[in-house]
């Protein structure tokens, strides 16, 4: 195993080495105050309040990145390049033997965001909306026609190969 050279020219211990090292500090540390000290009872059980919808998000110039937590209560990471136009998922669980990141799933979306819409249940259609828009005179009818993109929602669902 090679080791990195820092600029005094003693060997670098990647993370993995101080990760180790920590814990059996902290080992040392546990075993040393637990002999000192009486045993004690434990707390009483608190309730915590419920944390709904707890959610961030921030972006660069290529990147936006949303975290929540999901129905299972594991945190989820929503990452969307904005250049290449892909979506990335990952979720965090900290429970058990199931610790630690997983990817969920990655999609290209340029086709999803050229759609006008979608298995879309709203009041009124893209189609419908556009037609009042075209109407009240905000839009004019030739510009209507070019954004002509797909409305999917009066439409079967595509097959999929």
């Amino acid at each position: 195993m090679q080791h990195e050279q820092n600029l005094s020219g003693s060997p670098r211990l990647g993370a993995s080495a101080l990760l180790v090292v920590g814990a059996g500090l902290a080992a040392v540390g546990f075993a040393r105050s637990a002999q000192n000290t009486p045993p004690q009872q434990p707390p009483a059980t608190q309730v915590l309040p419920a944390i709904g919808g707890a959610a961030t998000s921030d972006s660069n110039q290529r990147m936006i990145a949303v975290t929540g937590i999901d129905v299972t209560g594991s945190s989820v990471l929503y990452l969307v390049d904005t250049q290449t136009l892909r979506l990335c998922v990952y979720q965090a669980t900290s429970t058990g033997s199931n610790q630690g990141v997983r990817f969920v799933g990655a999609r290209r979306i340029e086709l999803d965001v050229e759609l006008n819409s979608y298995n879309d249940r709203s009041q009124m259609g893209y189609a419908d909306v556009l037609g009042k828009f075209v109407q009240a005179g905000l839009i004019k009818p030739d510009e209507a026609a070019s954004s002509a993109a797909p409305d999917l929602s009066t439409e079967p669902p595509p097959k999929r190969p």
